[in-house]
């Protein structure tokens, strides 16, 4: 690559990096979804992926079978979705609704009547910010974006340029509508994973599985 273009292109990411992370979107206690009100910062979670949180003692051990809701896109004023297409929002819904399925299959026996010992999931798509085309791959490579990402990367932050998605989970106890969890979060891909940040939509779909995962183990 001829030197003076590399030159640009390193300037280029550390201006980005300064300049309010580059797209990096803050999530908020979304007002139009049911449980906002019941939500308070987590002041436990350093990492800003879980900022609002809601938790009962439960001892999840207890429940053996859950339902998963279709999964909802927020239409509120305070989305946090940009310019992102409907398609897109659409593609990413249906992602999270196949990727939650699957991991929660794993722990419990997926119905669709409330019944006992029964959970009930709803998720709500809030947000999203797709890649930056070609500089949030560069970023991986780029003197300066390595050494972004890499303290990221430490921390379990946000890469530079990268992708993330937003929701909020709410879980009931089915037999009783009762509000047992919810939070807001924020989820996106480790900060070096390359793989996700080829696509618009790559670091999206990366966090979701990320997310789901981690609810499931929440469940254990």
């Amino acid at each position: 690559m001829d030197s003076s273009i590399a030159t640009r292109g390193l300037g280029l990411l550390l201006l980005c990096s300064v300049a309010a992370g580059c797209a990096s979107v803050a999530p908020v206690p979304y007002s139009d979804v049911a449980s906002s009100s019941y939500m308070a910062p987590d002041t436990s979670d350093t990492t800003g992926r879980v900022p609002y949180r809601y938790a009962t003692e439960v001892d999840w051990r207890s429940y053996n079978k859950a339902i998963l809701d279709p999964v909802a896109i927020y239409h509120g004023r305070d989305h946090q979705f940009g310019d992102m297409s409907d398609s897109d929002k659409a593609e990413l819904a249906a992602h999270m609704q196949t990727s939650f399925m699957t991991r929660l299959a794993n722990r419990f026996a997926m119905v669709n009547r409330r019944g006992p010992n029964t959970l009930r999931v709803r998720l709500t798509l809030t947000g999203a910010v797709a890649n930056t085309p070609v500089l949030g791959t560069l970023s991986r490579f780029d003197m300066a974006g390595a050494v972004y990402n890499g303290v990221q990367a430490a921390r379990g932050g946000e890469g530079m340029m990268t992708g993330s998605v937003i929701y909020a989970v709410e879980i009931f106890d089915a037999s009783t509508a009762r509000l047992l969890s919810a939070y807001v979060t924020k989820q996106y891909p480790d900060a070096y994973d390359i793989k996700s940040s080829i696509g618009p939509l790559a670091a999206s779909f990366a966090g979701i599985d990320k997310g789901a995962e981690s609810l499931v183990t929440q469940f254990r």
